[in-house]
């Protein structure tokens, strides 16, 4: 099997401009003789509108070496969901809900444009690119996004196994005396193959060597701070950020007094930029005098944003999740960038250890090392949760 091709996600707030950068890296990516695809998870799909091309769910070549499309998550969201979505309308028609009705609950808001991930993984895998870009949803459809097959995993390897079982036994007697549907197999079944699905694409997305996220931030005060809690959450997940893009800030050319304060402002801000995400690149781009729309507008931000950088490379590499013996014991840390010691919550329960920051739970599988061994102190220091483990617990 061929290697996966790079994989480069953008995010950010809704409004910072993450299309037109998504978009003028992939040209400039094609540019450079890579075999290019940017795709739009995004529901709102602006891809089309910046290279002034219609796009749709199949790629359409851009430009040399360019392809362009705008992914059909609902396809994939009815080839995955449709029999669980089944179910759970019977469920529902069988407690009084009309059909119609039972035919609009059954689907989860939002869950459609999950189905995204197995399209960028199929992608990746093809052997048919050399750089994937992802135009990804704003940041809070992009977390969930991203962290769903986490959620997903502690289903399918604890609560969907126990289910199954006594679906099976209970399930007879249950026909016999009620007219409630009762869950098939078919249901278990395409339940397991969409963790499958979503976890391989989990696996590749989580993978540093290949796959990287870039967020995209402006000089406003909101935006930065959305930006930061983002980047939190990712790192909390295992996802890798390897830049971030100051984008639509004033042009050093521009002196009219009246934009005095205004200037500051911005320098104020990319100073607090380049403070909270270091020791991540910042790039800057500045605030372009028209539309960015088409080839020739889209090449020259791109040439004029990655100057001195690849746009294909990793541009800052990061180190995960690594496990260690020091002082005579061992330490579990990993990066959690930006995160407040005040708003981070340890939990343990067997062989797992769970992580809360903010609304946001990971469940990390501890290595059979550790498996054994209480939990001790935990530190938060240099953007690096670091958990320390006492010696093995003796069982009498």
């Amino acid at each position: 099997m061929a290697d996966p091709a790079r994989v480069i996600l953008f995010t950010g707030k809704g409004g910072v401009g993450k299309t037109t950068v998504a978009a003028a890296t992939a040209l400039r990516c094609a540019d450079a003789g890579l075999r290019t695809i940017v795709v739009s998870t995004d529901p709102a799909h602006s891809l089309s509108d910046v290279f002034d091309v219609d796009l749709g769910p199949l790629a359409v070549e851009v430009a040399p070496n360019l392809w362009g499309e705008q992914l059909d998550a609902q396809a994939r969201f009815e080839d995955a969901w449709g029999d669980i979505q089944g179910w759970v309308r019977e469920v529902l028609e069988w407690a009084g809900v009309e059909a119609i009705e039972a035919e609009e609950l059954a689907v989860l808001p939002g869950l459609d444009e999950v189905f995204g991930l197995t399209d960028i993984a199929r992608y990746a895998v093809s052997g048919g690119w050399d750089v994937l870009v992802v135009d990804c949803a704003p940041t809070a459809e992009t977390l969930r996004f991203l962290s769903l097959p986490d959620v997903l995993s502690w289903y399918v390897h604890r609560v969907l196994p126990v289910s199954r079982r006594v679906t099976r036994i209970v399930g007879p007697v249950l026909t016999r005396v009620s007219d409630i549907p009762v869950a098939r197999d078919d249901v278990f079944s395409a339940a397991e193959r969409l963790y499958s699905l979503l976890s391989g694409a989990r696996d590749l997305l989580t993978d540093g060597e290949c796959t990287s996220i870039r967020l995209v931030v402006n000089p406003e005060r909101m935006v930065i701070a959305e930006a930061r809690r983002t980047y939190t959450y990712l790192s909390l997940f295992g996802y890798r950020t390897d830049a971030v893009i100051a984008n639509r800030l004033l042009p050093e050319v521009v002196s009219d007094p009246w934009f005095k304060a205004w200037k500051e402002t911005h320098a104020e801000h990319l100073a607090a930029i380049e403070d909270a995400f270091a020791p991540l690149p910042v790039l800057r781009a500045e605030l372009a005098p028209d539309e960015l729309v088409g080839l020739d507008s889209l090449r020259g931000f791109g040439e004029s944003l990655y100057a001195g950088h690849s746009p294909g490379g990793l541009l800052h590499d990061a180190e995960g999740l690594r496990v260690e013996r020091r002082n005579g014991g061992h330490v579990l840390s990993f990066p959690l960038p930006g995160a407040d010691r005040d708003e981070v919550d340890l939990g343990r329960r067997d062989g797992e250890l769970f992580v809360r920051v903010g609304p946001y739970r990971r469940s990390i599988l501890l290595p059979d090392s550790l498996k054994r061994r209480p939990v001790g102190d935990a530190r938060l220091a240099g953007g690096r949760l670091s958990i320390h483990f006492g010696d093995p617990v003796v069982r009498g």
